[in-house]
This record gives C-alpha cells, structure tokens and sequence, in this order.
C-alpha cells in the first residue's frame, strides 16, 4: 500500500499551517491549558473560522459551502488540528456536521440542502440523534416510536409518539434526526422513516441523564403528539432503515479515518503522564505502553483502507465495523493503563466539564488527574454508544465474513 500522500495535499496542509500560525496566540499550549470559561469562548470563535474558510465542510461540494475537496483533505486537516491542539468544531458538531450533513449530502432533496446545510454550518441549527429505544438499543430496528402523517388546513404533518433514550446532547440541541415506524404493518427493517424534528415544540419533553463524571450529557427525550412538516422526510417514505444505515456507514468511516490522529495525540499525553510520575522507566508501563502504540498503528493503517476506498469513490459499508470495534475497545486499556500510572491520584475528578470530554476526539484534552480519571470513566460507554461490541462483532461475522446467523434465543 502507497500510504504517501499526493502532491496536490501539500498545498492545503501550508494553508492549514498557515492559518493556525497566523491565529493561535504566542505560546499557545492547546485548548487543554484554558480555564472553562476561556476555553469554550475560544472554541466557538474557532468554530467561527473554519466554518467561514469552509475548513468544516472540506468535501463537501461547493454548491453548499464546501470546498470541493476529498476526504484525504480532511485527514490533512484534522492532523494539522490535532497537532496544534484545537478542536474541529463543538461537540455537537459531531451530529449536524459529520452525521446529518452527510447523510443529506447523500440522501436530502435540493431544498432540504439548501435549507438546512448552510444554518448546519453556521451553527444556526444544532442537531441531535434520536435513535435508540428502552426496547430497541442494539436491535434498532425493533423501534415503537410511529409517525402517522395527518392532512390539517396548515399543510401535511408527520405527528408523532413514543421515546428515545441515551439522546448526546438533547438538551443542547434545536433539531433531532428520527427513527419512527411509519408503516405498522411492514417487516421490522421496512416501514420505518427518517424524520427532521424541532425539538422546540409543546409536544417534545427533553430529561437529561447525570453521569459517572458529573455531566449532564446523554437525555431521554418523550414525543406526545410531537410535529413537523411532511416534506421533512429524508430519503423517502418507509426507507429510514437505509438512510440510517448509510449515516452509520459515514460515521464509523471518518472516525476509521481520522480516530487514530487523534489517539495518537492522546498517546503522546499518556507517555508525558508516565514520566510525571516517574514510570516511564517501569518495564511493565513501557511494555504497555508499546501495546498501545502498536494498535494505534493498527487503527492507523485501517483508516487508509477506508480512506482509499473514499478516494476510489466507494460507499463505507459494514466493515467500517472493524474499526469501531478496535477503537473502542483499545480505549478501555489505554485509560485502564493511565489509572494504572497515577495510582491514588487518579481518584481526583473535577465536577462537571462539558466542553472537555476527554476522549480521543479532544487533541487539546489537560494532562491531569482529572483528565484522565473523567475520560476513564467516559471510556465504559464506548463499547456501547454507536453499536455495542457484541453487535459490531455480529455484523462482521454475517456481512462480511458470511457467516450463518446467530440463531434467536426464545423467550
């Protein structure tokens, strides 16, 4: 595999490099250095920016305010970032940007583009993700929540009803993207729509859950007679199941992508964090410590598989599980080592701290205790969020290894 990069990147990366150079102040130390405040002033200014030199829609097409450029060039990008420690956006650009975007890239009429993906950009709109159920987290297509379309003097509404729960940043957020069954009397995996919904609305309770970490980031969220247009429906009547899926597809594949320059940052912290505390000669940490620079080799070199076949034009499909899979998991032992490495010490958690969450997908994450002992913490969920482990394994083992299905157990 040809792993180096084409001529036509080094131009960009000079922009990026040139642009960071001219913005950050003298001295600066990352966005992990800010106090709260300063940080999340820092953050939306940023945000700003980018969003104005089209750095948040790199490959989109420039009909919709992006730049015309490939995938390659947001993995520029995002090791440019990484490297000077800023973030790529706000938390919840993860669901707008990344998710939704896409997914109507792909998927959305001309006028829901031109509707929705500039206030996507602008940060005027900020989405959430309503897909999981109390009864339908990994088997998602066992979902209640329905939407019966209604013909009222106003035009044509999808009303709906039912829950969804572990909803990031509900509470936070002006639109959800919903899976609701459409059609009862279809299979499971048909019958379902994909429905654009305003979460400021009588028909919509939102409940935030408190963590392990102090933070209020996951919600329930309840629709009672909830609302929106008829034309809010992404990619047909009854066809969610496959909007979804490609959403997925797009997610697991930027994060195949860009997850290992950014685990890799985090790696680069862990090492400092051994020698603060005197355990970078142990033979033990530094075999670990070589364990976990030989996965994020791995995830590295998957990522260039995902991203070759962006560049080949290539759809993401069901083996972008692989890499979900692999990250999540390596994420459980790579914080388990930096609790292993500070001892007592790991027991010092700061209250709540929304805007660091430190994981992986925050470069600029504070080298400290708390750090550390809130992204622990925050590493158990991993293997959950986004499709467990056992499903990821399931899905590798039916749709790209061919293997028989996993018989159902009765109940």
């Amino acid at each position: 595999m040809d792993i180096t990069y084409p001529p036509q990147t080094a131009a960009f990366r000079t922009e990026v490099r040139d642009l960071l150079a001219e913005y950050l102040p003298e001295g600066w130390q990352g966005i992990g250095a800010l106090d709260e405040e300063a940080a999340w002033a820092f953050a939306r200014e940023w945000r700003t920016r980018l969003a104005g030199l089209g750095l948040l829609s790199v490959a989109w097409p420039q009909e919709y305010g992006g730049r015309g450029l490939t995938k390659l060039h947001q993995v520029v990008l995002m090791e440019e970032l990484a490297k000077a420690g800023v973030p790529f956006g706000l938390p919840q650009d993860t669901f707008g940007v990344k998710m939704l975007a896409n997914t109507l890239l792909r998927w959305g009429t001309e006028e829901q583009k031109l509707h929705f993906l500039p206030r996507i950009l602008s940060g005027k709109d900020t989405w959430c993700q309503g897909y999981s159920e109390p009864g339908a987290g990994s088997d998602l297509a066992s979902l209640t929540t329905r939407a019966r379309l209604v013909h009222e003097d106003d035009g044509d509404h999808w009303v709906i009803d039912g829950q969804k729960v572990w909803t990031s940043g509900a509470h936070i957020s002006d639109w959800i993207f919903v899976l609701a069954r459409t059609n009862p009397e279809a299979s499971k995996h048909r019958g379902i729509s994909f429905l654009l919904v305003p979460l400021d609305q009588p028909g919509i309770e939102v409940r935030p859950f408190r963590m392990a970490t102090g933070q209020e980031h996951f919600n329930e969220v309840f629709f009672t007679g909830a609302r929106t247009r008829a034309d809010l429906v992404v990619g047909g009547v009854d066809n969610g199941w496959a909007v979804a899926q490609s959403l997925l597809g797009v997610e697991r594949g930027e994060e195949a992508a860009t997850n290992p320059i950014l685990f890799k940052s985090e790696l680069e912290r862990l090492i400092e964090l051994a020698r603060e505390y005197g355990k970078d000669k142990d033979p033990v940490i530094r075999q670990r410590i070589a364990w976990c620079w030989s996965k994020v080799e791995i995830m590295r070199y998957l990522g260039y598989r995902v991203l070759s076949g962006w560049l080949e034009g290539k759809e993401p499909g069901p083996e972008t599980s692989i890499s979900k899979l692999f990250w999540s998991e390596y994420h459980l032992r790579v914080t388990d080592l930096a609790m292993d490495i500070m001892g007592m010490h790991a027991q010092a958690i700061k209250g709540r701290q929304p805007l660091r969450t430190y994981r992986a997908d925050d470069p600029g994450a504070v080298n400290s205790s708390a750090s550390w002992s809130t992204g622990y913490l925050l590493a158990r969920s991993g293997t959950i969020y986004a499709g467990t482990s056992q499903v990821q394994r399931n899905i590798l083992a039916e749709k790209v290894l061919g293997l028989p299905r996993e018989p159902k157990i009765a109940s």
